[in-house]
């Protein structure tokens, strides 16, 4: 599972999603998006973080989503 935090507003998020979607699909893996806005611990932590990604729970990129990372994460699993 890939899950995406984000904050409405937030250009970067927009690029990490649009990344997000095409891997998600071209894979079959399914994805979650989360705004950190709607759960203060999300928030505190994250903040000045987002995007963030995650693959099962592991935070594998902040600020910009790795194509390639995030493909490589979801393989080697």
């Amino acid at each position: 599972m890939i899950t995406l935090l984000t904050r409405p507003g937030c250009h970067l998020c927009d690029d990490a999603r649009t990344i997000v979607e095409r891997v998600a699909s071209d894979v079959g893996e399914p994805w979650e998006e989360r705004d950190i806005t709607q759960d203060e611990k999300d928030l505190a932590e994250y903040h000045d973080h987002i995007p963030v990604t995650f693959v099962d729970g592991k935070q594998i990129d902040f600020w910009f989503v790795d194509e390639k990372r995030l493909r490589t994460a979801l393989a080697s699993r």
